[in-house]
């Protein structure tokens, strides 16, 4: 885990709005209501610091939290049932895709899919673009304890055979913020990617 104390930074609309690039920067990212937020509180620990709703489209803006004075993660917004306008979510997706793209301090991308249902369309298009841009990221299988072992591990060969199709290798962690399953493996790959890129 993260000794650091994490803290809320900021809310950033579009790039130009974001902290200076000056550490390494992990987001999230996935569709709405998909526990983002609750994969960041569990991660440091804290119940509240990302905020959760049953409400998708709640995090609307590029939400920033500083751990100590080592990185930044960001939950971006969730994609897919917000119940915002549609001029809303273009703009979202136009200031989402040039966070991905542009921002020199992002090291990592961690894609959460719920584990109890199939990548969806929109889901297999991020694996797609993130893979063709040659982004670092990662597929966080979420609320794995709804589901048995075997379902959970059916679900996991499902998204590698979707990666595979497109010639796309990456860690899968199925993850639970209940029990708590999969936090020291992301936690790991967090770290490999922000303090080992810093080392070289």
């Amino acid at each position: 885990m993260f000794k650091a104390q994490p803290k809320f930074i900021t809310s950033a609309t579009k790039l130009e709005e974001c902290p200076p690039a000056t550490l390494p920067e992990v987001c999230f990212a996935g569709r709405s209501n998909v526990g983002k937020s609750s994969l960041i509180n569990t991660l440091l620990n804290r119940k509240n610091i990302a905020r959760t709703s049953n409400t998708p489209g709640k995090t609307q803006q590029m939400n920033y939290y500083q751990i100590g004075d080592e990185f930044f993660m960001v939950d971006l917004p969730g994609y897919g049932f917000a119940k915002v306008p549609k001029k809303e979510r273009e703009r979202w997706g136009k200031s989402i895709r040039e966070y991905l793209l542009d921002r020199e301090s992002l090291r990592l991308i961690l894609h959460v899919v719920d584990v109890r249902h199939d990548p969806s369309q929109l889901d297999e298009d991020f694996f797609y673009w993130m893979g063709m841009n040659e982004k670092p990221f990662a597929v966080v299988l979420s609320k794995s304890d709804k589901l048995s072992r075997n379902k959970v591990n059916a679900s996991k060969a499902k998204v590698r055979r979707v990666l595979k199709e497109m010639n796309i290798d990456v860690p899968i962690l199925p993850f639970s913020s209940s029990s708590r399953e999969g936090v020291e493996e992301v936690d790991k790959l967090i770290k490999e990617f922000v303090f080992e890129q810093q080392v070289e």
